[in-house]
């Protein structure tokens, strides 16, 4: 089965539940028209389902190989990069300046699901690059900039992310690898990095990889941190490609899923030391990297999206198709598509609701971000950057839990048939696997959620966003249609709980902070299903506004329902998690070291 693209659903979502379209009255997006999006993302489906998506079961099956140092992708992926950089895809939401189309973050966002959903092997080299490219424009000098950005934002030169080490995981302050200073101005670089994705591929001619490494008068930790660009191969003077440089793929990653992209070991010094040119300051490295990792970190987000949303596509055509049993009360002989049992609608409508939570979370994550950097008062920025910062380790961290669990019903859907790599669904479960746990695990971000985003200005954020949310019930339970059902009692209940156990959580962290680390990753999830159960029910009161004429108002009040009905009904439980686990969580030595 191909990929196509949902666009009615993602414009929807970008437009209403993410609010573009209120950032765009508000003036915060200057001239930017904005039907362009509508227009970026059909193209955008129409090259994912012709040209990637045919590529991602190739992908699968032959992975990639690794001779002398070179790696060797799967059959078609040189070529298909080939047709990305030339249609443009790689420069949607660069900078103007150095050859981008200076698109909104957002618009890009909606096309990352696109790319994830229809291979997201493939999807992760442009995410990445993605990342680079905010890393360099922000930090990198004017020479680093003239040599390398414009290559970055076309795609012809791909860029990597290398932080981890064998012995640090997570852990970034305890890295080992080495920065010496040169006469030149330039470095030195000696160590090795381990996963590191895109680290060494036939796609491209060079590859520009971020690299952070310790110089040997550096504060302990991660204070003492620098970033430094690595080329692949030198750029002369006049910009052509010179020596290849001393960083090389020296293993590569045998993984559960994600098979056709290269996840490399890394190796600096062999012949050296790698030659550096250093981003931003001297032992302020972690700044930069932070611009790099919090871009990756909602293209991860979005990764969850898409896979789900691709394991929902062929759980819902196999549906249509498997025929077992009979629907109740169905006389004569033969037998029904499974889609006519309750229990398979239930988890189809399960895979939906979720994906669609998780979508508009991202959406307005980047729509925040836009706005933090182009709205013309200082003040909408500041507000703006806060949201965004807020919204980030939940859009992350929430919509690659929900990644994992949608595909996992996929397989569920399918049955036997699912545990069977022919038919794909187990494809989209492996490759899901690994989004909970780039850049960052989500536990990471849980933690992060509840001591440093939560905490900020003492809640204002959480407060803001809080009270938005009270609006879209209010609207809900105000409308008086009975096709909502629960929906507004349940949305209140699960905004009462999100408020009392931010308040709770706020306090803990403060005065006994391992009460407040027991319980952030059930909080995080408590946020994530009361915020996405609030956005669907925006959605579907702005679909009621629209009118039949865009589509269908009661497939997504229906929508809202479900998933305030299944999902967001669960607050109440998470809020007593949170609340009352923080000991047996804290005292589980006696378990588990006993």
């Amino acid at each position: 089965m191909t990929y196509r693209a949902p666009i009615n659903d993602m414009l929807l979502a970008l437009n209403h539940g993410a609010g573009l379209q209120a950032a765009l009255k508000a003036g915060h997006y200057g001239d930017f028209d904005g039907d362009i999006a509508a227009a970026v993302l059909e193209e955008a489906g129409r090259f994912a389902s012709d040209v990637l998506a045919p590529l991602n079961r190739v992908g699968d099956e032959n992975g990639i190989k690794l001779d002398a140092g070179k790696v060797t992708t799967a059959p078609g992926w040189p070529d298909a990069y080939k047709r990305w950089t030339q249609a443009g895809w790689n420069a949607v939401s660069g900078p103007e300046a150095f050859g981008g189309q200076g698109l909104p973050l957002a618009v890009n966002a909606a096309c990352t699901e696109i790319w994830s959903a229809s291979n997201i092997s493939f999807g992760l080299c442009p995410l990445l690059t993605l990342s680079a490219i905010e890393a360099l424009d922000a930090h990198g000098s004017a020479e680093l900039k003239k040599i390398y950005l414009e290559k970055l934002v076309s795609g012809e030169w791909p860029g990597t992310m290398q932080l981890t080490e064998p012995q640090a995981g997570s852990d970034v302050g305890a890295l080992r690898t080495r920065a010496e200073r040169a006469a030149d101005g330039s470095y030195r670089i000696t160590g090795t990095k381990i996963f590191i994705t895109y680290g060494d591929h036939d796609m491209t001619d060079n590859i520009v990889h971020f690299v952070l490494a310790r110089l040997p008068d550096a504060p302990a930790g991660t204070k003492g941190i620098s970033l430094f660009l690595i080329p692949k191969f030198l750029v002369n003077a006049d910009g052509s490609l010179g020596a290849r440089n001393d960083i090389y793929a020296s293993g590569i990653e045998h993984k559960l899923g994600m098979h056709a992209a290269p996840t490399c070991t890394m190796t600096m010094g062999d012949k050296g030391g790698a030659i550096g040119y250093l981003i931003g300051e001297e032992n302020r490295g972690m700044l930069c990297m932070f611009t790099m990792m919090n871009q990756a970190r909602l293209g991860v987000g979005l990764e969850g999206v898409g896979i789900a949303d691709r394991a929902y596509q062929q759980a819902l055509a196999f549906a249509q198709e498997r025929r077992q049993g009979r629907a109740i009360g169905k006389q004569g002989s033969g037998s029904d598509p499974i889609i006519v049992h309750p229990d398979v609608k239930r988890m189809l409508m399960q895979m939906r609701s979720m994906t669609a939570a998780a979508r508009t979370i991202c959406y307005a994550t980047a729509v925040a971000l836009d706005v933090s950097v182009r709205a013309t008062d200082a003040k909408v920025r500041a507000a703006a950057a806060a949201r965004g910062a807020l919204l980030t380790p939940i859009a992350k961290a929430f919509s690659t839990d929900i990644g994992n669990e949608v595909t996992s019903l996929g397989v569920q859907i399918h049955g036997g048939m699912g545990f069977i790599e022919e038919t794909g669904a187990a494809q989209h479960y492996r490759d899901a696997r690994i989004t909970a746990i780039y850049e960052g695990t989500n536990g990471i971000q849980s933690i992060d959620l509840v001591t440093r985003k939560l905490a900020a200005n003492g809640g204002e954020s959480v407060w803001a966003l809080l009270s938005e949310l009270s609006d879209i019930v209010s609207k809900v339970e105000a409308s008086n249609d009975p096709a909502f059902g629960t929906t507004g009692a349940k949305l209140r209940d699960a905004l009462g709980s999100l408020d009392r156990t931010s308040r709770w959580l706020l306090e803990r962290v403060a005065s006994a902070p391992n009460d407040a680390l027991a319980g952030a990753t059930p909080y995080l999830r408590l946020f994530g299903s009361t915020l996405g159960g609030c956005m669907l029910a925006g959605e579907a009161l702005a679909m009621r506004d629209l009118g039949e004429s865009v589509g269908d108002p009661q497939r997504y009040v229906t929508l809202a329902r479900f998933f305030a009905e299944n999902i967001s009904v669960q607050a109440g439980a998470l809020e007593r998690t949170v609340m009352d686990s923080a000991e047996a969580v804290n005292g589980a030595d006696a378990v588990l070291l006993g």
